[in-house]
């Protein structure tokens, strides 16, 4: 018997808990009708981030399995701000900002979700459409009518952010209710009965559920999966730079593939399951090459390779992969302009004047000084001596070498390196 998709997702650890599981399992189970499902976020910037990942994969693995995903763009609920994860009340965005930055994200969205599917198309929503034209008294009397403050005041959520010293607004104590009314919506122009999102969303999918109930008198279901640490507890999706952003303007193809090559052998395996669709059989080929050579790895560089051709493509992933060789010492031979751009934007660049090619002032001691790599003329000749000194990635041997125009990439660079890490891009014009 074929495997549901649920079963699929649990494999993966991409479940946390189900709201009316009876009812979801009847949903997804093998031979079912497709159904509509939906996850949300709010854009508070003009690009995903890593953290965002998670909803967008399970929404391509469910439209993969036949189903239609929706992807909701807060762009009222973005004005208030989630509660949830927060220690205090967020800065209210424009209407505008908002704006801008769903168009922003618009386009990150078509490489994940097929919105030109003659069968299933993806679904982008705005909560704005439907939320900017109620009044207050009309939500008042539709929604709030159905919940108690008691329950909501239940909720993990606002009761960590009403014993905090901050305390919580009443906008951001209503922001459940709001996304409630979204799955209320969604149920009804759209058919949706299931509702998607991190585990710290349970409190904001509940309500809808119960929404959904006791105006319609509809049984619909909601998934939760965990939130993703590291192995010490942290928030993954952050690197010593801060966020890792899917926007390549924010952080770099390259970045973005190290960010993957680096990540925890404790980690690794799990989040093969998590981000990539590679087939359970091939993870479990990595997880016995991992535990069996982890130095070789092989489970980093697939999954690395993975997400970022599914981020950026093949062509911008190709470049990412031999920006890294040539940071880690491998030949400069073949590289094009934009793979050479990706080693530009990771080492310390400075400029030097065309003139000084070919003449005793463009002596590579001098440059080394010029470029920081060495303190004095003394220790860089001693540092290219002990063959610790490499031009274009080639070492050099000759301490009273003068660079000249035959050195040049893309007749204006000079990649230096001293050890094996400390890179220095030398530009000269003029």
């Amino acid at each position: 018997m074929a495997s549901s998709i649920l079963q699929e997702l649990q494999w993966r650890g991409l479940v946390a808990d189900i709201a009316n599981r009876e009812e979801v399992e009847r949903l997804l189970a093998p031979g079912a009708p497709p159904i509509t499902l939906y996850a949300g976020f709010d854009p508070t910037a003009d690009s995903l981030q890593l953290g965002n990942l998670i909803p967008l994969i399970v929404l391509k693995r469910f439209q993969l399995a036949g189903h239609r995903p929706i992807i909701l763009a807060g762009g009222a609920t973005g004005m208030i701000g989630d509660p949830g994860g927060k220690s205090a009340e967020r800065n209210l965005l424009s209407l505008e900002t908002i704006a801008a930055n769903v168009a922003g994200i618009q386009g990150q969205l078509t490489r994940f979700l097929d919105f030109e599917s003659k069968t299933n198309p993806a679904l982008l929503v705005n909560n704005a459409d439907w939320m900017q034209p109620m009044g207050v008294l009309d939500f008042l009397r539709e929604v709030g009518k159905h919940f108690t403050i008691n329950a909501m005041v239940a909720k993990d959520s606002v009761r960590s952010r009403m014993e905090s010293e901050s305390g919580i607004s009443y906008t951001e104590f209503s922001y459940s209710l709001l996304q409630a009314f979204d799955f209320l919506h969604l149920f009804e122009k759209h058919e949706c009965r299931l509702q998607c999102g991190g585990a710290d969303q349970w409190g904001n999918i509940t309500p809808g559920i119960d929404l959904i109930r006791r105006r319609l008198g509809q049984t619909v279901g909601g998934l939760t999966w965990p939130l993703l640490t590291k192995t010490d507890g942290t928030k993954f999706g952050k690197s010593e730079s801060g966020a890792v952003w899917l926007s390549p303007a924010k952080t770099s193809v390259y970045r973005f593939y190290q960010f993957f090559i680096q990540v925890e052998d404790a980690q690794v395996i799990n989040l093969l399951k998590v981000f990539t669709f590679l087939p359970q059989e091939d993870i479990a080929a990595l997880e016995a090459q991992h535990l069996a050579t982890p130095e070789r790895r092989d489970a980093h560089k697939k999954l690395a390779f993975e997400l970022t051709q599914l981020v950026h493509g093949e062509t911008a992933t190709a470049d990412a992969i031999r920006a890294s060789e040539i940071l880690f010492g491998g030949s400069l031979e073949g590289i094009t302009d934009a793979q050479f751009n990706e080693v530009i934007a990771e080492v310390p660049n400075s400029t030097q004047s065309r003139a000084l090619l070919g003449q005793p002032s463009g002596a590579l001691v001098d440059i080394l000084i010029a470029a920081g790599l060495s303190p004095s003329k003394g220790q860089a000749r001693k540092d290219i001596e002990a063959g610790g000194v490499y031009v274009n990635n080639v070492r050099a041997t000759d301490a009273k070498l003068i660079l000249a125009p035959e050195h040049l990439l893309f007749s204006q660079f000079v990649l230096l390196r001293k050890g094996k890490r400390n890179y220095a891009l030398v530009r000269f014009e003029g």
